[in-house]
């Protein structure tokens, strides 16, 4: 029996996807969380052989939760499920250590045929997702400019990221110059708009 714990904070949406896998005769849903930081905590004490996650979760997303378990629990498989098939996702899931990546739209015989193909050592992506990703080349930006661009997308001013980031505005600025640059946009709210859209925040 492969044993699963489903995170999803859309509480119909887990239950579905429960109901559904509880059909399949050789898995058993063993834990669910709603959010990101209960993640760990029911795995740790249900000890499921593949983890679902949602990527975007109050309490903390599913990539996070995805580094921490690949850091706790190793021997579970993680298999990142989102509504949002962002390149920039495949790309931090992976590197978080998930094995699978798929979207929320696909039937629930192919996840139950992901759930075993992980289990048998597979790696499983979308693969519409995958060779988007291939096409979009790596993320350009740094960590830093990563979260100055994120702090700007609600629209705050450069002193406010400043004082949120505890950085000078002159650096903010300069992140932000450079984010522009490179993405080749005319704005700060066009550059977090394009990182957001890709993955990258």
């Amino acid at each position: 029996m492969i044993r699963v714990l489903l995170a999803e904070d859309q509480a119909m949406v887990r239950g579905a996807l429960a109901a559904l896998l509880s059909l399949e005769g050789d898995i058993a849903v063993v834990a669910e969380a709603a959010r990101g930081d209960e993640v760990l905590p029911a795995a740790l004490a249900t000890r499921p052989d593949v983890a679902l996650l949602d990527i975007e979760m109050p309490g903390g997303d599913g990539l996070s939760a995805a580094q921490a378990l690949r850091e706790c629990l190793p021997s579970c498989q993680v298999v990142i499920l989102t509504t949002f098939g962002r390149s920039g996702y495949l790309r931090r899931a992976m590197e978080s250590g998930a094995v699978g990546f798929l979207l929320k739209e696909a039937p629930a015989t192919e996840l139950a045929m992901a759930i075993r193909r992980v289990m048998a050592g597979e790696r499983v992506v979308d693969p519409e997702l995958a060779l988007a990703a291939l096409s979009e080349g790596d993320n350009p930006l740094t960590s830093p400019e990563q979260e100055v661009l994120a702090a700007a997308l609600g629209g705050a001013s450069i002193a406010a990221i400043a004082t949120q980031l505890s950085l000078s505005e002159g650096t903010i600025r300069n992140h932000l110059s450079a984010t522009i640059q490179k993405l080749g946009v005319s704005n700060r709210m066009e550059a977090a708009r394009l990182a957001e859209q890709k993955g990258w925040l």
